[in-house]
């Protein structure tokens, strides 16, 4: 029988303490670096060479499924009761609402380093220091909403722009496509600054601090930013039942892509499962 996600601006207390002593947990086995460190290898950006599975390519959205499917069924082997929540950033919009309440993942950073002191992700709480990542820092960092140079959460209308869009890809199938839902909803735009960031890529602005880059992962919000996300891509597919993900056959030899995306049919590094597979786990779990 499937399990259910919830909205976490709808958990309970006992809820909300579960899910965070269970992502402890995990920490404390190491298990959890071992997640950031796979983020960090498969964030290959489509500017360099080999096979893009994680980001800037079609599989973005199943990648990140499995992805976020893994660490569930960790939590679960912790505390069965356990499901990741989703962060719905249409709605919950200011840096005090949940998630960043003191039961949850904490507050924003302080303004001299961004070091979040303050929830049980906090460095001084003692449990959540940073091993894996692209930079030597140790302490979890935030900048939420950016005070130097303000940006806001995507709206409603924004989202709504890319689940509107009844194709999933188009050629050539990486950051520079301004059609089709994946690359709306993973949001790489054109130009510089604010503007070029749409949907997940400006949430991620909008956090700031450790949300930024490869080792994202670091900040446990991750995971209810892309459950959030994989909802959307549920509520695409019931929107556009006669679409599917793309490109069904990968690119032949005189492409350019080449060797670097993925077609439906093919295994998706670093697990055995197509995209064909992942595009329905309904069985599995369902959203509140």
């Amino acid at each position: 029988m499937a399990y259910v996600r919830k909205d976490v601006g709808t958990l309970t207390p006992s809820e909300r303490r579960r899910f965070v002593n269970a992502l402890l947990e995990l920490k404390r086995r190491g298990e959890y670096d071992e997640f950031v460190r796979m983020h960090v290898d498969f964030y290959t950006p489509d500017g360099e060479t080999g096979l893009r599975t994680a980001h800037m390519s079609p599989s973005f959205l199943p990648w990140h499924r499995r992805f976020v499917l893994e660490l569930e069924r960790a939590l679960r082997r912790v505390d069965s009761s356990v499901t990741v929540p989703y962060w719905d950033w249409t709605r919950d919009r200011t840096t005090t609402s949940v998630p960043w309440t003191l039961d949850l993942l904490g507050g924003n950073g302080r303004r001299s380093d961004r070091r979040v002191t303050t929830g049980p992700f906090s460095y001084g709480a003692g449990h959540w220091t940073l091993k894996e990542g692209v930079t030597d820092a140790t302490y979890l960092t935030r900048d939420l909403g950016r005070a130097a140079d303000p940006i806001q959460l995507p709206t409603r209308s924004e989202l709504q722009w890319a689940l509107d869009d009844p194709v999933y890809d188009v050629r050539p199938w990486d950051s520079t496509v301004t059609r089709g839902f994946r690359n709306k909803l993973e949001g790489w735009g054109r130009g510089s600054g604010s503007a070029s960031w749409h949907n997940h890529n400006r949430v991620h602005r909008w956090v700031g601090g450790a949300m930024l880059g490869g080792a994202s992962v670091n900040d446990p919000v991750f995971w209810l930013h892309h459950a959030f996300l994989d909802l959307q891509w549920q509520r695409w597919q019931r929107a556009h039942p006669e679409h599917r993900y793309l490109p069904a056959e990968p690119p032949g030899p005189a492409d350019d892509q080449y060797h670097r995306v993925v077609g439906r049919h093919e295994k998706l590094p670093p697990w055995d499962e197509t995209p064909d597979q992942l595009e329905d786990l309904s069985g599995i779990y369902r959203y509140a």
